[in-house]
């Protein structure tokens, strides 16, 4: 299947207009389209079908109990297809079967093991207070928001441990990053990077491509496993006046 894949265009500042890759036979949006929700209209109408993956910042200044019912009923309007912790099996052109599995996969903070927890949580607290978030009547904390990922990887792990299926290739989609290979070369391995990518390498071998967003820039690697390899992308597009824009693929096709 030929996937096009969006991310992070941040369209509540950026200015920037998507259009169809030709050739593609799905678009995946890996989160942080809109933090405003109004950028998902662009997609209203897409040639080939939407799956949408939220990321952190369609949560800003909402509660994310009421936010994910009221963006899921605002996709299901606009035509796109939203994954929160659900699976689905699409076919290509081709007739394989290719099984998706998406969800947010808020971070945990163990990026650097339980020992790094605590100040990685420290860190975290920057980034939850500029969401101005909350979960029913108390903010979205750190606490909160691994409580959260924990959910999401429970979720993810079991999914990618059940036998084989109905499906030929397994796609997986999330905002969060799943290994600290996706880090951003600006930053590097700081405890801050613990809110941008999870220590998930040992879930990767289980799919045959990883989807994910939130890092304002584009990695494409393979991880070794048995018989082959697992290929991550990220094709970020992140903010032009921080120069991020610079080298995005808007019309990247990716093969599974």
């Amino acid at each position: 299947m030929r996937l096009q894949l969006l991310s992070d265009l941040h369209l509540e500042t950026e200015l920037f207009d998507p259009q169809p890759a030709p050739g593609a036979e799905l678009l995946v949006i890996a989160g942080d389209i809109d933090s405003e929700w109004v950028g998902l209209e662009r997609f209203a109408g897409w040639p080939q079908p939407v799956v949408f993956v939220a990321g952190n910042h369609e949560f800003d200044r909402r509660d994310i109990e009421t936010a994910w019912p009221a963006l899921r009923q605002r996709c299901a309007e606009l035509g796109i297809t939203m994954l929160e912790r659900e699976s689905r099996v699409v076919v290509d052109d081709r007739g394989r079967r290719i099984r998706l599995l998406g969800t947010i996969r808020w971070c945990d903070f163990d990026l650097f093991g339980a020992a790094g927890r605590a100040k990685a949580m420290r860190a975290g607290g920057y980034f939850s207070n500029l969401m101005q978030s909350t979960r029913g009547a108390a903010p979205l904390d750190a606490e909160a928001i691994r409580e959260e990922a924990l959910a999401c990887r429970a979720w993810l792990e079991e999914e990618l441990m059940r036998p084989a299926g109905d499906w030929d290739r397994t796609v997986v989609i999330t905002h969060f990053a799943p290994s600290l290979r996706s880090a951003d070369p600006r930053y590097g391995a700081r405890s801050g990077t613990a809110s941008f990518c999870n220590a998930d390498d040992d879930l990767i071998p289980r799919a045959d491509l990883w989807i994910h967003g939130h890092l304002h820039c584009r990695h494409d690697y393979q991880v070794g496993r048995a018989g082959g390899s697992t290929r991550v992308v990220c094709n970020a597009r992140g903010h032009e006046w921080r120069g991020e824009a610079e080298g995005h693929a808007p019309l990247l096709i990716l093969e599974v």
